[in-house]
């Protein structure tokens, strides 16, 4: 975790950061910044689904996308449109620690038994879908991923300015995700 910066104040923000979306983000998260009232979105947020993970920030803020681990690379038409349409020019990419979306392999039986037992699939179903999707949803390391989605979507969209982060579920605080 010697990749992560932590924001502990204004000046641990990183400079192409500060007086923007991203800069207010963490002043909200982080630091407590009073509360603003907003109209539009002023950022996209794209961040795991999991529940432990939850952002202090003001209504009408951001556009917010959950996926499994942080991946956008099924809902770009989504990030398009808070582009094109919410006129988002800053994007903030939060992974987390202790991601479900990692060594998913390893939690192949208890997907497909939880599929089978709670939501009444036939084994062979379950086990199909698993097989199928898993490698899709795979994110190896979590500050990997966040780096490579991070590069992509830059790629993908080069004038707008994203920034790779990371949420420690332990201290519920956002951190910066050092960039080579």
């Amino acid at each position: 975790m010697n990749q992560l910066l932590s924001v502990q104040s204004i000046d641990d923000i990183l400079p192409e950061y500060q007086q923007t979306p991203i800069g207010l983000l963490l002043e909200f998260h982080n630091l407590n910044r009073p509360v603003t009232i907003y109209d539009k979105a002023q950022l996209l947020i794209g961040m795991c689904m999991d529940n432990r993970k939850h952002l202090h920030i003001p209504d009408n803020f951001a556009f917010i996308i959950r996926a499994g681990g942080a991946n956008l690379r099924y809902s770009e038409f989504k990030v398009s449109y808070a582009i094109a349409v919410g006129q988002i020019r800053h994007i903030a990419l939060i992974g987390h620690d202790n991601c479900g979306m990692v060594n998913l392999v390893a939690r192949k039986e208890e997907f497909i038994k939880g599929l089978v037992e709670t939501a009444g699939w036939q084994q062979e179903r379950a086990q199909e879908h698993f097989m199928h999707f898993a490698p899709m949803f795979e994110i190896g390391n979590e500050t990997d991923f966040i780096l490579d989605e991070t590069k992509r979507l830059r790629n993908r969209y080069p004038k707008i300015i994203i920034a790779p982060m990371f949420y420690k579920v332990s201290d519920n605080k956002l951190y910066f995700i050092k960039e080579n």
